[in-house]
């Protein structure tokens, strides 16, 4: 592999029961780590549950649950429960998450996420601590909460981070970030404001692999990706700061006049060759390499098969060999 980690996102393309015998498959192969992404399939913490039970020794991460859809007691036993399973094997990744999860599917308020995230994270050190929790946090109040079976391994905590101060924060106050949507370039440029917190910080770092040689129809997939992610605002404010506010202007004008398929048209091939990683399986081995280089590590691999009838692993386990 090159590193002593290597992840994979988690649910696969493969119903949940299947998934015991597939995550043996993936650990023979060399993944240390399962990572859970919950969006609108699965929850984050069941496909976790399954992996934890079907090999003893994986690594599992949250990347990421929400602290706005989740109340935090609910939050804590969950996190809990699952520390329980795989004692010492677990970390829970939290973060903001975006308005259109948090308000528009679970009803919530997307109001000063930096703040309900700190909150969070202090909140859940001391319930993960078997302390009886009565606190009036900035964005939230708990009276009178104790785990009542708090973890023996308490699991470290991990913020999802974009800039400077949630990465100051995931630094500072949790145990590590989580990166996505960014180049290994980008990397060196953001790991050192966790590293404020200290130097041995925990970098996870979500990468999006199309392993396919032909790169039209890479683009093509990726292109679709990028207006899905890119056009929402916490992401295009990532990429004002990341210095990509020119390069993707034209892209994100047409999107917000409602042009979706201008929008897919102007996103730049540079732009999108330097966040996902495509191309043959020694290429993308190498370009995932460089993500270790800069400073991920735990790379975590979302992969994406175009084939519609392709193994759910086949991919991964061609990404994975030496």
């Amino acid at each position: 592999m090159g590193q002593s980690r290597y992840g994979i996102t988690v649910p696969l393309n493969a119903p949940l029961a299947d998934h015991p015998r597939l995550i043996r498959e993936l650990r023979a192969a060399g993944y240390t780590d399962v990572w859970s992404a919950e969006v609108d399939g699965l929850d984050g913490f069941t496909p976790l549950t399954v992996a934890a039970l079907a090999d003893p020794d994986v690594r599992l991460g949250t990347a990421i649950v929400s602290p706005y859809t989740r109340g935090p007691a609910t939050l804590a036993m969950t996190a809990a429960a699952l520390a329980e399973v795989a004692p010492g094997r677990f970390r829970l990744g939290i973060g903001a998450g975006s308005a259109p999860i948090v308000e528009a599917w679970n009803g919530a308020s997307f109001d000063r996420p930096y703040q309900r995230v700190r909150d969070t994270v202090r909140f859940l050190r001391a319930a993960f601590a078997g302390e009886k929790v009565s606190e009036e946090y900035e964005t939230f109040a708990v009276r009178g909460f104790r785990l009542s079976r708090a973890p023996q391994s308490p699991p470290p905590i991990l913020v999802a981070a974009l800039r400077p101060g949630m990465l100051r924060l995931a630094g500072r106050e949790a145990d590590g970030a989580i990166l996505n949507w960014l180049s290994a370039e980008d990397v060196e440029r953001v790991v050192p404001y966790v590293h404020e917190g200290g130097p041995d910080k925990e970098i996870v770092a979500r990468v999006f692999v199309i392993p396919i040689e032909d790169r039209d129809t890479a683009r093509a997939i990726g292109r679709r990706m990028i207006t899905s992610y890119l056009t929402v605002p916490v992401y295009a404010e990532f990429h004002r700061w990341l210095g990509r506010a020119e390069e993707l202007a034209p892209m994100w004008a047409a999107w917000a006049e409602g042009d979706r398929k201008r929008a897919l048209e102007l996103v730049p091939d540079a732009v999108l060759d330097e966040l996902i990683v495509h191309g043959g399986p020694a290429e993308c081995r190498a370009k995932i390499a460089r993500y270790v280089d800069a400073g991920v590590t735990v790379p975590v691999l979302a992969v994406v098969d175009p084939r519609p009838d392709a193994d759910p692993i086949e991919a991964a386990l061609a990404l994975a060999a030496d």
